[in-house]
């Protein structure tokens, strides 16, 4: 959540259309509601709708966000379950009992999909997004180490440490800094984007509560290589007797691989993973915010952890670090669950890797970028300008194609390949063969101007667009 600054000196207030005051014009053209404080009186609920709406028509077409991995459509459907169920409180279990019984059976079907060792065994829950199912996994990590260290810790000399790439979402940077976790950050090297096993090894001591590995890495959608992660640690466990687990943040991948990757071991298949998180609101294909976290069994996740509440006349076990949200999106995830099954989500993430795989060809094809990768893996896939090109750079790219209403993200890579910058093209449910259609036109149609500069024109990279997850 982005925080803002107070409101800008000698801001004028709103200005009122006079027909939107249908029974009196001229009182509604009179009325001026302030903007950065309560006004002293109501206004009519057509007014105030008219009001917000008319203000977020300047927000970007979010079908056209290319930027953006969650979902931006569902079924008409899907949207009246939500509707029906915005108003129950998910924490309310007691009340709510077959909203409670619907998650329950979500996190079943996860435990089935992921291989779990025994689905009726392993336990999980929703959350508001992956960010917090990875801050619940990582502090399950961080306890299990401490309670197998309770000799030495806390102590001087016994730091938590957590492994990862240094391509890892924020929120594994945020854990860390919120429960003083000391991050370990696999860097890039030439033309390696994400994580190598050998490296993670090596930062790997006793104070190590687990590695991370990313199924579908945001930078370039590429998958890291979980099972050989595993093997490493293995060869380690061996070496030095030390037991590390692995937590699979696969916000993106964990609801791809399994329908179209059946055979890439990443989940519980390897005994060394601890948990997986995805998001439900990614290739989930649920509106935002859902997110579901998953322990391979009871033993995975500290019993201390687990919160028994006697809340409302019920007997209440929690372990989610949000409390009061609705129930509207578990609600949509069971939705498309029981709508898809097996094929209809192999079905949908197939026709997303085949649009993503396509448009990754036309563009390579104009002979102006250079794909690092193609979208066969996450359906998203990043490319950067071709080594003779000199006229213009991908921040100019994704400026222009802001005109035409299309939102590419264009940045940098972190330490060690900051020298590469590069736009990337998520290809969601919703961005049809049609649109990618018109998206390789535009962006065909904006090269002859973009040849024809002397130079790059954007001064300023970090203000020019940003990356977002």
């Amino acid at each position: 959540m982005p925080l803002h600054p107070g409101r800008p000196a000698g801001e004028r207030p709103m200005s009122v259309n006079p027909f939107l005051g249908p029974a009196n014009p001229v009182g509604d053209m009179t009325s001026a509601p302030p903007k950065h404080r309560l006004a002293d009186g109501p206004m009519a609920p057509s007014t105030a709708y008219q009001l917000v709406h008319d203000e977020l028509m300047l927000d970007g077409n979010a079908r056209l966000n290319l930027a953006t991995f969650v979902t931006t459509w569902m079924e008409p459907q899907a949207g009246l379950l939500m509707a029906e169920c915005r108003d129950k409180n998910m924490i309310d279990k007691d009340e709510y009992p077959r909203t409670a019984e619907l998650e329950r059976r979500c996190v079943a079907m996860l435990a089935d999909l992921w291989n779990a060792p025994d689905p009726a065994k392993a336990v999980g829950c929703s959350t508001t997004g992956s960010s917090e199912a990875c801050m619940l996994a990582g502090l399950a990590l961080k306890r299990r180490w401490s309670l197998r260290n309770a000799g030495r810790y806390p102590s001087r000399e016994a730091r938590p440490n957590l492994v990862m790439g240094v391509n890892v979402q924020v929120c594994w940077e945020k854990f860390c800094t919120f429960w003083e976790v000391e991050p370990r950050q696999v860097p890039m090297e030439g033309d390696r984007f994400h994580l190598d096993p050998a490296a993670a090894v090596e930062l790997c001591d006793e104070n190590t509560i687990g590695v991370v590995g990313i199924l579908g890495s945001t930078f370039d959608g590429s998958y890291e290589p979980v099972a050989e992660l595993c093997a490493a640690l293995d060869g380690l466990q061996e070496r030095t007797g030390l037991d590390i687990p692995v937590h699979v943040d696969g916000a993106s991948g964990a609801m791809i691989a399994p329908f179209l990757d059946e055979d890439l071991v990443w989940d519980f298949r390897l005994p060394r993973v601890a948990s997986v998180n995805t998001s439900g609101h990614k290739y989930g294909l649920v509106y935002p915010g859902v997110g579901w976290v998953l322990w391979r069994d009871a033993a995975a996740l500290p019993e201390e952890l687990v919160f028994r509440v006697n809340y409302l006349g019920g007997d209440m076990p929690t372990f989610a670090l949000n409390f009061s949200r609705p129930g509207a999106q578990v609600v949509a995830q069971y939705y498309s669950f029981l709508r898809l099954g097996r094929d209809g989500y192999r079905a949908v993430q197939q026709a997303a890797r085949d649009v993503a795989t396509g448009l990754s060809a036309r563009i390579e094809a104009l002979g102006d970028f250079r794909l690092l990768t193609r979208g066969d893996e996450l359906p998203v896939f990043a490319f950067t300008t071709a080594p003779d090109v000199t006229a213009f750079d991908v921040f100019d790219v994704a400026r222009r194609l802001r005109e035409t209403g299309w939102l590419v993200p264009a940045y940098t890579f972190p330490a060690n390949r900051q020298d590469l910058a590069v736009l990337r093209v998520v290809c969601r449910n919703g961005f049809s063969e049609d649109l990618a259609g018109l998206f390789a036109e535009d962006l065909t149609r904006l090269l002859p101007e973009l040849r024809s500069q002397s130079h790059p024109l954007t001064r300023d990279r970090n203000a020019a667009t940003g990356f977002h997850h």
